[in-house]
């Protein structure tokens, strides 16, 4: 009878998620015609007493009913596991008697227990007279040891359940007396389906604790049980326990293929049961492991699947493009979760619900279903599923609607700090809570499952939080629906974490985001209280880096535009404008791979030329390995000399200028290009963010001090990428032999005849080390002696000073001033020499070829009014 049958210890087993094995049981209670079903929990007890050499080996599986084996045991679970590649819940009778018991009241099928003294068979009555009052209870035996012992006393006993007409017979009875007892009178008691499942009756009459689910889930209610029953347990466990787990683990691991996938998603124009909206960016480590999850729930649900990519440089795209029956959508930059979630949602089809799941998500076994059975019941608008972590614990994913009475107290006692009422915490943390399904204000947005009709009402995810608080938007706006939003403990899913990246900004990020939530919501009177505690919140922690960097943030508005947004790329008439990349190259082997493999990536078809300017490295080897890159060497190692050299290899125009050690997406490329190719400008520059990722403190304070000077936003320089178009470059003529060529060029034109594109952030990694930024900062000024009168002292004055908006801000300053005053003192003693001032404190060791293994680089977002595409 099982779809697919395993051998554990000498026992069978089927294997079975949890609705499957429900509802399996359910169909065999309403067929008359089938023959009586015996189901049996697999642990390592039954092991002991059924499995390969026990004295029962065989005895069940002659008699005339047809069996069920159901895992039942933390390492029976894994061992199932690696034979089959694929994660099987534990189905404990504690764990399904009570959907068996729902689902028998609403067939009317008469349920028996068997097993019990007349104390817990009391207290049993009551317990299903309070929450299942409409179920039929067919009786009560008690029957002693004696009575089970004397074969014509059992045979009474059967009649006795035929005779009350029993559909659902609970055998409680204890191992193996209950299972031998029903394989020898089950058929005669006229039960559709026999449990044996032991101490469920003193379970559910309430007078026996179950383990805590921090024991279940960490494969340790054995010790807690023995801890609380040391006398009836210990020689089960401690005796009996250790050879069965040597048994079960004897079982060979058979070699598995890369991918055990065998579910078809369905294509678009078919129905589905479910749309699921994946965002992707930079997930090339987790999108392959959570779609062969989903191709194994695939096997009993109707799934479509849509992955809308927010412009990934590493192989993501190429690996959801491996898989045909995928629905792939590209937003045209990195336009942020709640965007992408609109996008594929505008491919979602005729289908009963949507789900949006996150990229670093793996989803467990009949997850999908457990949350399709919960939508499905009345008043159900969205639920979501119990979350773990990578270890197997739970994730406290539940939250509470925000308010500043729940701010201040996280602000004060921590956002994780023990369980406490719920109008002092904004994050659930009640181990009950993540136990039993109930409704929920809210949950993190890394899986949530929301009726079709539901989310036509709600509309769009706003995109205007392009990375956290979307989802609590969303689900307030679901509430607002009169919708219940429901958690389902038996759906679960493992999360990464990270899979979304981590770094000072988008903790900044969280935080503000959580002041816009508020605003948009609130009064501004209300609003400004709330801003005011998450600033409180943030100054408490003060002596972490972090919770500086987010503190000023939160204390100076007009930074907030430049924490991590939507990048869009324009559309041009030509969608892949081609041009010339020129990369000057002066020993960079450790870094040029990193760059040009992101300059190679399709659809990219702009001709790149890399000129090594007196190297004694192999930097030119490396760049010969990349296709399509040409390589031209000269013996001088000046700049202006290589980018010289590289306009005289090139073939074609608009040209972009890049330092070897930034990495620039072929997206932002081409919006690049494209915006020259209008004619509305001369020259261009993509987006830029600074990387200070383990930058000394006085080289992020100098950082930011730059950021906030209005020039950074208005001017060619800072990029380390720059274009121009051919008139453009007519202005220019040669590159004069000096090394601030950014600043020469950026002198060249007035604003009208300049741009800032806005794309995908270039990734420009600024110093780590004070002497690396004092070594471009002298390069720098030493660059400019001798040039055209560029951005005066009296102007960088007069933009520091506007920039200052509190006290962290003087600080800032102040820094900027003193290591820029210091750069230039240091240019004036080098004079004109022809040194090569570097900093190498940011320059990694890089591979050395297109398909050599990187350290993976954090990524900013990747997390989506439906369903029509987003403007």
């Amino acid at each position: 009878m099982s779809a697919e049958r395993i051998m554990l210890g000498g026992c069978p087993v089927d294997l079975r998620d949890r609705s499957g094995a429900v509802e399996e049981i359910r169909l065999r209670t309403l067929d008359a015609d089938a023959p009586a079903l015996g189901v049996v929990s697999v642990n390592l007890d039954h092991v002991h007493h059924f499995g390969g050499g026990s004295r029962w080996q065989g005895t069940i599986d002659r008699a005339p009913l047809e069996w069920l084996h159901l895992i039942d045991g933390a390492p029976l679970a894994a061992q199932a596991g690696r034979l089959t590649g694929r994660v099987w819940p534990r189905l404990a009778g504690s764990d399904i008697i009570e959907p068996i018991l729902r689902a028998a009241e609403e067939d009317g099928v008469r349920v028996g227990f068997l097993g019990g003294n007349d104390e817990t068979h009391t207290a049993l009555r009551e317990r299903l007279a309070r929450d299942y009052p409409a179920l039929e209870l067919s009786g009560l035996w008690s029957p002693s040891r004696d009575d089970l012992a004397d074969r014509d006393r059992s045979r009474e006993i059967a009649r006795d359940i035929a005779e009350a007409n029993t559909g659902v017979l609970v055998v409680c009875l204890g191992k193996p007396r209950q299972e031998l007892w029903m394989a020898e009178h089950g058929e005669a008691t006229g039960a559709r389906v026999l449990l044996a499942f032991g101490a469920v009756v003193d379970f559910l009459a309430e007078r026996v604790d179950r383990a805590p689910q921090w024991a279940a889930e960490s494969g340790v209610e054995w010790a807690w049980r023995l801890a609380h029953e040391p006398r009836r347990l210990a020689t089960r466990y401690l005796v009996d326990g250790p050879p069965a787990y040597r048994s079960v683990r004897r079982a060979p691991v058979p070699e598995r293929a890369a991918s055990t996938a065998t579910g078809r998603f369905v294509p678009e124009g078919e129905s589905a049961d479910i749309a699921i909206a994946l965002v992707t960016y930079n997930s090339a480590r987790h999108v392959g492991p959570l779609i062969e999850s989903l191709r194994a729930e695939a096997e009993t649900l109707r799934l479509r699947v849509i992955v809308a990519d927010n412009g990934s440089t590493d192989s993501t795209r190429a690996l959801v493009a491996a898989h045909p029956d995928i629905v792939a959508v590209e937003t045209g930059g990195n336009r942020g979760y709640a965007t992408g979630i609109n996008l594929a949602l505008s491919r979602a089809g005729d289908a009963e619900a949507v789900l949006v799941l996150n990229p670093d998500l793996e989803v467990e076994r009949g997850a999908i279903a457990e949350m399709l059975r919960r939508l499905r019941m009345p008043g159900v608008g969205a639920v979501v599923p119990k979350v773990l972590a990578p270890d197997g614990t739970v994730y406290p994913s539940l939250r509470r609607e925000p308010t500043i009475g729940r701010a201040i107290g996280d602000a004060l006692l921590g956002s994780h700090g023990g369980d406490r009422p719920a109008f002092s915490s904004e994050i659930d943390t009640n181990a009950e809570s993540y136990q039993h399904a109930h409704r929920v204000d809210w949950a993190t947005g890394a899986a949530v499952l929301v009726r079709r009709e539901v989310a036509e009402l709600a509309g769009r995810w706003d995109s205007r939080f392009f990375l956290y608080s979307e989802e609590t938007d969303y689900f307030r706006r679901l509430r607002d629906l009169g919708v219940d939003i429901w958690y389902e403990p038996h759906a679960r899913v493992r999360h990464d974490q990270g899979g979304s990246g981590t770094s000072r900004a988008l903790a900044a990020l969280m935080a503000v985001n959580r002041v816009r939530y508020v605003r948009k919501h609130h009064s501004p009177g209300y609003a400004a209280g709330f801003h005011a505690v998450v600033i409180l919140h943030e100054l408490l922690r003060s002596y972490s880096g972090e919770h500086r960097n987010t503190l000023r943030v939160l204390l100076d508005q007009p930074s907030w535009r430049r924490l991590p947004h939507a990048t869009r790329w324009p559309v041009h008439p030509r969608s892949t404008p081609t041009g010339t990349i020129i990369v000057p190259a002066h020993n960079e082997s450790a870094v040029i791979a990193r760059t040009l493999r992101a300059l190679t990536l399709p659809p990219s078809t702009a001709e790149v030329v890399v000129v090594c300017n007196g190297c004694t490295d192999n930097t030119a080897e490396i760049a010969r390995s990349f296709p399509g890159v040409r390589v031209v060497e000269i013996d001088r190692p000046s700049k202006a000399a290589a980018l010289n050299a590289g306009d005289a290899a090139a073939r074609s125009w608009p040209r972009l200028y890049l330092d070897a050690d930034v990495e620039i997406h072929p997206g932002a490329v081409a919006a690049v290009f494209g915006e020259l190719e209008t004619g509305r400008v001369l020259a261009a520059r993509p987006d830029f963010r600074y990387d200070t990722t383990g930058a000394t403190m006085l080289v992020r304070s100098y950082y930011r001090a730059r950021e906030r000077m209005p020039s950074t936003d208005e001017s060619l320089w800072g990029a380390g990428a720059y274009a121009l178009s051919e008139a453009g470059h007519k202005r220019l003529g040669q590159f004069p032999d000096l090394t601030a060529d950014d600043l020469i060029v950026d002198s060249l034109f007035v604003p009208g005849e300049k741009v800032v594109v806005p794309t995908e952030p270039v990734r420009v990694r600024t110093p780590r080390s004070l002497a690396g930024l004092l070594a471009i900062l002298t390069r720098q000024r030493r660059g400019n002696l001798g040039a055209p009168a560029q951005s005066t002292t009296t102007t960088t004055v007069i933009e520091l000073l506007s920039s200052v908006r509190g006290p962290f801000a003087l600080i800032d300053a102040t820094v900027y001033a003193a290591l820029t005053s210091v750069g230039r003192r240091r240019a004036r003693r080098a004079g004109s020499a022809n040194a090569w001032e570097r900093d190498d404190s940011s320059r990694g060791v890089d591979s050395l070829a297109p398909g050599s293994r990187t350290a993976r680089p954090r990524t900013t977002a990747h997390r989506v009014p439906l369903f029509d595409e987003e403007n």
